[in-house]
């Protein structure tokens, strides 16, 4: 069996591998979308494929959509000549259940593949003549907060921005000058209205892109490459809308488990691959059942009917309530700490650590325990049940192949967001953080995590992050199983505003931290040993 339309004709094959065949005619929906797009999605990879294009193809399906979605690659080309085109655009999605289990589906949904290459004539002339179309209602994006980025730490442009401000919009490379061009040409093709829909897992994250769209376009607007009625165009968020979104769904790398299963089942060319640009990517996408999808009901050309394939319809201020809940008490603080100490404590799969007497107990005095007294309501979602899904069913799942390895990627950038923020609450309610003692020991295994050395004194390769090297350097005197080593050295860090949103010492808190990683130095042993003294009763 093959992933593509000639090899779907197998219909019967299919049935008996267990994998479900969409019920609409994919060409058909193929060519009504090539003709009249209503959807344009940016960043081509996993997690819109299985979530984003599961939802169009639960629409499609049940008659509510006739068209599909236009994906559009703006930075690993090879995604789009390895694995949308040679598999006629379908993804193979497979659901992981925590029983090993796993519910198998062909999409059908994204109907055409373009990379956002203005140098290719071929595909920019596409791009420009699909934004020209009156019926597009909406443009979406996964493309990671870093595609949102214009400038660097030191607050200029980065050159290849900088490069893109000043050739303007003939030939746009980066994925935010890209959008502003085909927003301009949207406007000289008669201003038709439009929502500019983030769906990255970032905070505020429509606030974001309108603002780096805006500052392209007032950038060029400076060099005389546009005039100050299409900046006036996408200002007007009546015109143009930038809605908030919160997104949540786990999904990993390709199994290599996974590929075999559906190589036994008799499927051929399935196997991941590694682009130039290092994506790891399949004509398959693995992940986790349990989905979340909140969206700003702001759509000033019309949307498809979102609500009726599960996503939440609301306002801006219940978008903003969700991602705060999840970000700051119910999903990513946990993740967090089961990242630093499962890299600690030799762990390589995230599932393993929820086995752990330790890590499990940690996870719950974190979310439930620390941060349900100053938890964010959204009213839509229950946190007290949100929580307890991720504690119980979703970060438990052996099938979900994710590391700590993985999650302790760019820490630096997420504490402030995961910690700080309950931190603060507690300040604000009891005038200081006194009261916690999970969090305090979860930001201090991140510092012991920092010294690149295991509980039993073995090095390991630390996950990439923007201020790895000066965290390190500011820790490079601190020797493991020399507590009188530390001197002092993170005092810089806990007291850092720019990484934890407040000075944890002023919180109450930063002596408490240093106490604790003081005694996760101690020598083998004693990062297990720290977390059994402080996580029993």
């Amino acid at each position: 069996m093959k992933l593509t339309l000639q090899g779907l004709q197998e219909k019967e094959q299919w049935k008996n591998a267990g994998i479900g065949l969409p019920s609409y005619d994919i060409e058909k929906v193929a060519e009504e979308t090539k003709k009249n797009p209503v959807w344009v999605h940016f960043g081509a990879g996993n997690i819109f494929r299985i979530f984003i294009g599961g939802i169009a193809d639960t629409l499609i399906s049940s008659g509510e959509m006739k068209k599909g979605i236009t994906c559009v690659e703006t930075f690993d080309f090879d995604v789009v000549d390895k694995i949308y085109r040679p598999y006629d655009n379908l993804v193979l999605a497979v659901t992981l259940k925590a029983d090993g289990s796993t519910d198998k589906k062909v999409l059908g949904s994204l109907a055409e593949a373009i990379k956002a290459q203005s140098e290719v004539p071929e595909e920019w002339d596409r791009l420009k003549e699909i934004f020209s179309d009156k019926n597009l209602q909406m443009i979406s994006f996964t493309i990671t907060e870093k595609g949102y980025a214009l400038k660097g730490v030191d607050g200029n442009y980065f050159p290849f921005i900088q490069k893109d401000i000043d050739n303007g919009p003939e030939k746009p490379v980066s994925a935010m000058a890209v959008v502003c061009a085909l927003l301009y040409e949207r406007f000289q093709a008669g201003k038709a209205p439009l929502a500019v829909v983030s769906m990255d897992n970032c905070s505020h994250n429509g606030e974001k892109l309108r603002n780096s769209i805006l500052t392209m376009a007032k950038e060029w607007e400076k060099k005389g490459y546009v005039t100050g009625e299409f900046v006036n165009y996408i200002s007007d968020e009546d015109q143009v809308s930038f809605p908030w979104s919160m997104i949540d769904k786990i999904t990993p790398r390709p199994a290599e488990s996974v590929c075999r299963s559906l190589e036994e089942l008799g499927i051929e060319d399935i196997a991941p691959v590694i682009t130039s640009k290092n994506t790891y990517i399949a004509p398959f996408v693995n992940a986790e059942r349990p989905q979340y999808l909140v969206i700003e009901d702001h759509f000033p050309n019309g949307r498809p009917a979102l609500e009726k394939a599960g996503v939440y319809m609301t306002d801006r201020d219940t978008v903003n309530k969700v991602e705060r809940m999840k970000v700051t008490t119910c999903l990513n603080p946990l993740h967090t700490a089961l990242a630093v100490y499962g890299c600690v404590l030799g762990y390589t799969l995230i599932a393993d650590e929820m086995k752990d007497e330790e890590l499990n107990r940690l996870v719950h005095e974190i979310g439930p325990v620390e941060g349900m007294p100053v938890v964010t309501d959204p009213g839509i979602l229950s946190p007290e049940a949100f929580v307890d899904e991720v504690i119980n069913v979703r970060i438990p799942n052996p099938f979900m192949p994710d590391t700590p390895q993985r999650i302790a990627t760019d820490t630096s950038q997420k504490v402030g967001i995961r910690y700080g923020e309950t931190i603060k609450a507690y300040v604000a309610q009891y005038g200081d953080a006194k009261k916690l003692k999970a969090i305090p020991l979860a930001i201090a295994g991140w510092c012991r995590y920092l010294l690149g050395v295991d509980d039993k004194g073995e090095k390991f390769e630390l996950s990439s992050d923007p201020m790895l090297a000066e965290l390190t350097a500011a820790l490079k005197d601190v020797k493991f199983g020399e507590k009188e080593s530390y001197t002092g050295q993170l005092k810089s860090i806990l007291s850092n505003e720019n990484i934890f949103g407040i000075d944890l010492y002023k919180a109450g808190i930063g002596e408490k931290i240093e106490e604790l990683f003081v005694k996760e130095i101690a020598g083998p042993g004693a990062v297990r040993k720290t977390l059994k003294e402080n996580l029993t009763d």
